[in-house]
């Protein structure tokens, strides 16, 4: 399948490492985003949810962009969190990420204010005619308190070609192969959850916005590709492997845990802003001890 612009199989919601007193550590922005490339991430999303981005400046956020970028040259697509539950919010934000250099833009549905389909049609729509660089639709109703319908998803991509994939976080697989009937061939769906992408591979989404991968990128990999290659059961062994982690890791609100797990790989502190808190020492070991099991089984 050819797609309209391709940002790879293994996008990371990169996390924003931070130090003890709740700073932005830069240094550990630099770490995390070398270590990424080496864990074969096609692409990081800078400031989206894992990223912290509700706690996040504006001015730290183009910050975080520059130094990933830097870290990272041309081994690595940068994608920037630019949505907004305001319309003139995302535009600006929109608009920033393309004058400074990034690769492509991931746009949430609005929260809190809860609008129609026909609203998300004005939103997003506005979001495609302000900037030329692509977009990618992130329709997560856990977090925002609505779905975006499959019909709505086929009318922007449709309508705007610079909109050309979805970060779908919704376990519902029906809606998947709505999408897939609705949309444009060369229209691109992302598992946004890590334990749902091989599922909804084998209904044509083409990879996943993962969590996961800041440790297990290359069996994420090597899953996707094996699946690809029609090496099915390759793909669903890891799969089975990789599962306990991938539920482990959203043992508390993200980005609690994989913080937790990077700060025992000394990859950046265990340190995230408030209203989040830190996980306490048991849980700690519990997902550091379920890490190791996955890693047993791998080198097996």
């Amino acid at each position: 399948m050819t797609l309209r612009i391709d940002l790879g199989e293994v996008i990371t919601a990169m996390v924003t490492p931070m130090d003890s007193n709740k700073a932005v550590d830069y240094k550990g922005v630099e770490k995390v985003s070398k270590h990424l490339v080496e864990q074969k991430s096609d692409a990081i999303v800078i400031a989206g949810t894992t990223g912290e981005s509700p706690t996040l400046t504006f001015e730290e956020e183009e910050e975080i962009f520059f130094c990933a970028k830097s870290a990272v040259g041309n081994d690595c697509k940068i994608i920037m969190g630019a949505g907004s539950n305001c319309t003139e919010t995302a535009i600006s934000s929109s608009k920033r990420a393309e004058k400074n250099g990034a690769d492509a833009i991931l746009t949430v549905v609005p929260y809190y204010n809860k609008p129609s389909q026909q609203g998300l049609i004005e939103h997003f729509g506005a979001i495609a005619k302000s900037v030329d660089i692509p977009i990618v639709l992130y329709n997560i109703q856990g977090r925002t308190g609505i779905d975006m319908a499959p019909s709505t998803i086929a009318f922007l991509a449709k309508e705007y070609s610079n909109i050309v994939a979805v970060k779908q976080s919704n376990a519902n697989l029906d809606l998947i192969s709505e999408i897939k009937m609705l949309c444009p061939n060369d229209f691109a769906i992302y598992s946004g959850d890590d334990s749902l992408t091989l599922p909804m591979m084998s209904i044509g989404a083409h990879g996943v916005v993962s969590v996961a991968s800041h440790v297990v990128g290359n069996e994420i990999k090597s899953m996707i590709r094996n699946f690809k290659a029609g090496q099915i059961t390759a793909a669903s062994n890891m799969h089975k492997i990789l599962y306990p982690l991938f539920k482990k890791i959203f043992m508390a609100p993200n980005p609690t845990p994989i913080k937790a797990l990077l700060s025992k790989l000394e990859l950046c502190e265990n340190s995230v802003r408030r209203p989040l808190v830190e996980l306490d020492e048991q849980a700690r070991l519990e997902l550091v001890e379920c890490l190791n099991d996955v890693l047993a089984k791998i080198g097996q």
